[in-house]
């Protein structure tokens, strides 16, 4: 232990709690547990209890917590170079934007970030230098918290209080190319879309609906913006989910972040064909977005996930569970929706929130999107083990809320 790790508060969760409220912003209420120490796909809360992750810190922790490789990769960086700032470049920046590039199959360049909400602000500015400024934009969606971001974000409860926004911005149905199309015309500077809508309750397009967006932006002369930041970076068994198996087109802009860097703050904006030449010197910034660090985290993150193939075990592993919940066949679970460990586990009723409040109770960390959708968003690296004793839980926690009070 460090000798400011030493520093830290060693109380137990209900003083650390009070703490917590006596001194932080009540940006996110009340802390559901106060996590002191993670390895694997586990986490240890103050009072020593253990926890299963199933949510990944809302998929990040891909590796699952402290992994070796990304430890040992940022010790070495830091213990060489930690920051330089952006008037100066540095091989693991370069090296992690040529591998970030290579995902796309085509000719890309890359602007790095700190957040996934960062990486939107950076593809709204290049928008902009198409010389329009309306911008289409999903029902459902999230894409941030910050002012752009939230601008392209659906949520009246998220935008209202801080109106008024960045405008010009249209929200259509998701999954509807119809409608879509109905609003696209040549003021329209991009379309904006999840692959898959996270926080709406990971819900997923009709097949061909982002090969139509492409075409339709395209024929009125609008970018494709595609928001990866919940499903790239191996989340969904796929490097970018927009590009099963690598093959195909990609989007003109493609924000990542999240599982980019397995718990350290990193993100990227990528630009593909014209819209990759469209940023300029002095129009866009930032202090440490891919700063040596941040940067290594990302080639080491990339490294083990083909090292250990778990593109491939991503994809295994989310079918197999999937498969399992619905052939239970209990009248709560109305379907599982989503790819690779990005799934949505939908309810016939609005007890998502009592199940995950349920679950943590029982060491086991899931979250509830919706009042009737769990997410499950597990490390990359969950044994077959750690996921059976979760399917067990799981399966008696849906059969107990599912049989009515008088029965039970």
């Amino acid at each position: 232990m460090s000798e400011v790790q030493q520093q830290l508060p060693t109380d137990g969760t209900a003083a650390l709690t009070e703490r917590y409220g006596s001194v932080m912003m009540n940006a996110f209420g009340p802390p559901k547990a106060v996590f002191v120490r993670g390895e694997g796909c586990h986490l240890w809360d103050a009072d020593g209890r253990k926890y299963l992750d199933m949510l990944s810190g809302l998929a990040v922790n891909g590796l699952g917590h402290a992994h070796p490789l990304v430890l040992s990769a940022i010790t070495s960086q830091l213990s060489t170079l930690g920051h330089v700032s952006n008037f100066f470049a540095t091989p693991a920046q370069i090296a992690l934007a040529e591998r970030l590039a290579g995902f796309t199959g085509t000719e890309a360049r890359v602007f790095f970030s700190n957040s996934g909400s960062e990486a939107n602000e950076a593809a709204f500015k290049i928008t902009r230098l198409t010389g329009r400024t309306r911008i289409i934009a999903a029902e459902g969606s999230f894409h941030g918290r910050t002012m752009g971001s939230l601008a392209i974000t659906h949520n009246p409860k998220y935008r209202e209080p801080f109106a008024p926004l960045p405008g010009d911005v249209t929200f259509v149905p998701y999954g509807d190319a119809e409608a879509l199309a109905a609003e696209l015309d040549e003021t329209v500077a991009a379309v904006v879309l999840e692959p898959i809508q996270g926080e709406n309750g990971i819900v997923t397009p009709p097949a061909g609906y982002l090969d139509r967006a492409r075409e339709l932006a395209h024929a009125h002369g609008a970018l494709l913006w595609l928001d990866e930041v919940q499903t790239g970076m191996g989340r969904t068994g796929e490097w970018l989910c927009h590009r099963p198996g690598g093959e195909g087109w990609a989007a003109d802009l493609i924000t990542i972040a999240k599982g980019l860097g397995n718990g350290f703050p990193v993100g990227a904006c990528l630009a593909t064909g014209p819209a990759a030449d469209l940023v300029q010197p002095g129009q866009h910034g930032t202090t440490f977005g891919g700063n040596p660090v941040a940067a290594i985290a990302g080639m080491a993150v990339i490294a083990t996930i083909e090292r250990d193939d778990l593109l491939a075990r991503a994809r295994d592993l989310g079918d197999r569970l999937a498969a399992e919940i619905t052939g239970w066949g209990l009248p709560l679970v109305s379907e599982v929706r989503g790819s690779g460990l990005l799934r949505g586990v939908v309810l016939a009723e609005p007890v998502a929130a009592q199940i995950a409040d349920r679950a943590l109770a029982e060491g086991f960390v899931i979250n509830a999107p919706r009042p009737n959708v769990l997410r499950l968003a597990p490390p990359l690296v969950l044994s077959d083990a750690q996921l059976d004793g979760f399917l067990t839980a799981l399966q008696g926690w849906l059969h107990h809320i599912g049989v009515p009070q008088e029965n039970s």
